[in-house]
């Protein structure tokens, strides 16, 4: 790796070396490319699996399981066997598309312009924190989230807590659930504000393993403990307050894009994912960017995102061969009751890109997922799906309206059935 001094040229500058972006590196340079950079803030490439020093990961790319910090540094070592440049603890401050992609970057080896061709913008997600849930209280040691915790265990070899609440049952949330586990905690409770989990019930077989008991309908309203946290107060179902001794908070999940390099580019950003729109060529609103991972639909598996970014890399690797449909004249999909968001949110005619949608319903929904276009119904299937589920739909439905589209669900109402559906 060389020092980053000066003015560099690339074909394909990617910021952000996690599962997406390695994944679209070794992709472009697999399909000739010559010079792809990647620039990762961190000191080490990976991303979040880095952190998470447990199975499983690995075994669509590499065909067994692995921990995560395995699994990272294959991604890593076949990015740079492949013949990607790249560069760590290197920051990017800003991106000028005026007129060429210049891209500046600031380390603590000095400054680093880079001028691209393309740009893939691949900064994954982070969770919502403390502030942000609105919960009152003192700000004692011990109140983190799920990244800190495998920061603490995995990479410094530290202990956070032994005995702490844990707010949220996404799949992170269970997966927290071994990260304690290896370090010798047990968590005195695992609460969820809704009255179901929000992963898949299969997985909460391991709360129930492990002895921690499980408390639905129940909010984290006060933590209490000024040195460090001493003991929680809950908002039970029935309206009541609880307050239960621990020594630690882990807030898990409700993630958000790491977007703030998008929105400072002035690329357009979709309200329902908080990430840029793009088309399904994994184009943004400015055609040269190009963006890939979790940044795009919070969020997805390691595995998803590599495969993503394996896709992306080979969209790059055609535009720049002039291989691609003009970036106007797109249809836009939005989304409608009971629809979180859609993705990607445009659809440009001509040529084949991700095959599907991804959407994520609002809430716990029973009823048809319908797609409409100027009043006429385009695609309807029978959909029954929880918020954090993966719903897919075949873009190749839309390819021919002339309109945009919305897409919905009918007949919507609650239930307690959480299963995955897709728009055929």
């Amino acid at each position: 790796m060389s020092a980053p001094f000066g003015v560099r040229s690339a074909d394909v500058l990617i910021i952000g070396a996690g599962p997406a972006g390695l994944s679209a590196a070794t992709q472009l340079r697999k399909l000739g490319v010559a010079h792809v950079m990647v620039v990762e803030r961190e000191p080490m490439g990976g991303g979040i699996p880095r952190h998470c020093g447990h199975p499983p990961f690995g075994i669509r790319e590499f065909g067994w399981v692995m921990t995560g910090p395995a699994y990272a540094r294959r991604l890593v070592d076949r990015a740079v066997k492949s013949g990607v440049e790249l560069q760590l603890g290197c920051t990017v401050v800003s991106i000028d598309h005026a007129d060429d992609l210049v891209v500046t970057c600031a380390s603590n080896r000095g400054p680093l312009t880079v001028v691209a061709k393309r740009v893939v913008i691949a900064t994954g997600v982070r969770e919502r924190p403390r502030s942000a849930r609105l919960v009152s209280g003192e700000r004692p040691i011990g109140v983190i989230n799920t990244g800190a915790l495998q920061e603490y265990a995995y990479l410094q070899k530290l202990i956070p807590f032994r005995r702490p609440l844990i707010v949220g049952t996404e799949l992170v949330s269970v997966s927290s659930l071994l990260t304690c586990r290896n370090i010798g905690a047990k968590p005195v409770a695992m609460i969820e504000s809704r009255n179901q989990p929000t992963v898949r019930p299969i997985s909460m077989w391991l709360p129930r393993l492990l002895g921690i008991p499980v408390r639905y309908g129940t909010h984290l309203v006060d933590i209490k403990g000024r040195s460090r946290v001493e003991a929680v107060t809950l908002l039970c179902p029935d309206g009541t307050h609880e307050d239960i001794a621990c020594d630690g908070v882990l807030f898990t999940g409700s993630f958000k894009p790491e977007a703030s390099l998008a929105r400072s580019v002035g690329l357009d950003i979709d309200a329902g994912t908080g990430g840029p729109v793009i088309d399904q060529f994994a184009r943004t609103s400015e055609p040269r960017i190009f963006a890939a991972g979790n940044i795009l639909h919070p969020v997805e598996t390691a595995g998803w995102s590599w495969r993503e970014g394996r896709r992306v890399g080979g969209f790059i690797a055609d535009d720049l061969n002039a291989r691609l449909p003009a970036a106007d004249q797109a249809i836009r999909l939005k989304p409608g009751p009971g629809i979180r968001y859609v993705v990607p949110q445009r659809i440009v005619p001509g040529g084949e890109g991700l095959s599907h949608l991804q959407l994520r319903a609002a809430d716990s929904v029973s009823g048809s997922l319908v797609a409409m276009a100027d009043g006429q119904i385009i695609c309807k299937q029978p959909l029954t799906s929880s918020p954090e589920r993966r719903i897919l739909a075949p873009i190749s439905a839309f390819e021919n309206a002339n309109s945009d589209i919305t897409i919905g669900v009918e007949g919507m109402q609650a239930t307690d059935i959480r299963s995955r559906s897709t728009c055929e």
